[in-house]
């Protein structure tokens, strides 16, 4: 499970003549919930929950638990269970922003766009910093503005009006356009919730690659203006990912590629092996595509992604550093929001 590696303490010491008890106590539930992260990882999204529900159980307001299930639930596919989860986590910690975020986007899902508004709406008055909630929420009213113009055209079909307006909001957004569910750096709260990883990349049945394509590496035909090479190397890569053309995909990143965990190269490369390989078919679309130089030979690209495995597709946004080597440009960082 991407970036959920450590545990937030509830209680950080009751008093000094308990601290040590306390220090330990936070140890041993940070190895639980980073156990339990690690079976998800492995495609036993299952078992991880039934254990979740047994430590939740014994630890009924502790953030970090609630919300992983609430994440966990929702990449299953168990969304009337993620919301009810959610809405728990909300009435628990209502200065949190991130589980309201992901209440609207699974409203959102459902079409229920006037809930999904009024939760990030919430999220939004908990912490008017958070970015997310606000894209989220420009979003919602794009797709109820959408709604709305459709409805126009189908009492009126002359109403060029609204057909231009439809056009536009259709342009803006793409037809695909989906909110997105809160998976990296939540905002300082309270209560602190480390990273949580999107709900983008759904574990399945282990399967053995299929051999792979050649390898072509990122940039080869590179088109002359910079921002075209680097939209190129974006969707390059994706294809690769989708392809499951492990060989192209890892070909994609540079030497000097930094895991956002703090992993090694190599341990990176076999949790994404594992990960690319379980699953029968991924499907994995870019859309949005926003560069911004930092320098000549670095850039950052954030954009929309859209990933399918073996069931319904998951969205968000995610931003990757590219570094330029030669004529070519490969990921330095990559990052989910």
């Amino acid at each position: 499970m991407h970036k959920i590696i450590a545990l937030l303490s509830s209680v950080i010491a009751r008093s000094l003549l308990v601290l040590s008890i306390s220090m330990l106590a936070f140890a041993v539930h940070a190895d639980e919930l980073k156990d339990i992260s690690q079976m998800a990882d492995q495609g036993q999204a299952a078992a991880a929950i039934e254990r979740l529900n047994v430590y939740i159980t014994a630890n009924p307001k502790n953030a970090q638990a609630l919300f992983m299930k609430g994440v966990l639930l929702a990449e299953q596919g168990r969304r009337d269970e993620a919301i009810r989860v959610f809405i728990d986590v909300t009435e628990k910690f209502p200065n949190l922003p991130e589980p309201y975020n992901n209440l609207a986007v699974l409203y959102a899902d459902q079409g229920q766009f006037d809930k999904a508004k009024k939760a990030l709406e919430t999220a939004i008055k908990t912490h008017p910093s958070y970015a997310t909630a606000h894209e989220n929420l420009g979003d919602i009213y794009a797709r109820m503005a959408s709604e709305a113009y459709d409805k126009a055209l189908q009492l009126d079909t002359g109403n060029t009006r609204a057909q231009t307006k439809l056009s536009l909001i259709k342009d803006l957004f793409g037809t695909g356009n989906k909110s997105t569910l809160a998976a990296s750096e939540p905002v300082k709260t309270d209560v602190k919730i480390n990273p949580i990883r999107s709900v983008s990349a759904k574990p399945a049945d282990i399967k053995k690659p299929d051999a792979p394509a050649p390898v072509e590496k990122i940039g080869v035909d590179t088109p002359s203006n910079d921002n075209e090479a680097i939209t190129s190397a974006v969707n390059r890569w994706a294809k690769a990912w989708s392809s499951k053309n492990l060989d192209q995909y890892f070909a994609s990143y540079s030497e000097s590629f930094q895991p956002s965990k703090g992993e090694s190269r190599k341990a990176w490369e076999q949790q994404r092996r594992e990960r690319i390989t379980k699953p029968s078919k991924i499907s994995v679309n870019v859309s949005n595509i926003n560069i911004t130089p930092v320098d000549s030979n670095n850039a950052k690209v954030r954009f929309k992604q859209s990933y399918q495995a073996d069931g319904k597709p998951f969205y968000t946004t995610k931003t990757l550093v590219l570094k330029k080597d030669g004529d070519n440009w490969y990921i330095l960082q990559e990052i989910a929001r």
